[in-house]
């Protein structure tokens, strides 16, 4: 069954190119695990929102879970911690 995500980032004070930069990195990572990214969106990060919207599709809840569990995600950890100050994920349908 695939599974839909919303994945929303919020950078630390003055980190947002870190966040990009993480991102990037660690979404290339998707590929291996079946899933993709359908949509990738930025806002200015004002008013408390996030900067970063993610809309992502894997092919089954054990190839999110192959995602997150990732060894090369977690081997990133030092530039997540320093980079995003909270993220949020929801499960999603397209509609």
């Amino acid at each position: 069954m695939t599974i839909r995500v919303c994945v929303l980032l919020w950078p630390k004070p003055g980190a947002e190119g870190a966040l990009i930069d993480y991102e990037d990195r660690v979404l290339m990572l998707l590929a291996d695990h079946g899933g993709r990214v359908l949509q990738r969106a930025r806002t200015d990060a004002g008013d408390g929102m996030p900067l970063e919207i993610q809309i992502l599709e894997y092919p089954s809840q054990a190839a999110f879970d192959a995602y997150v569990t990732d060894g090369r995600r977690a081997a990133l950890a030092a530039a997540h911690d320093a980079a995003i100050a909270r993220t949020e994920v929801l499960p999603v349908e397209l509609i």
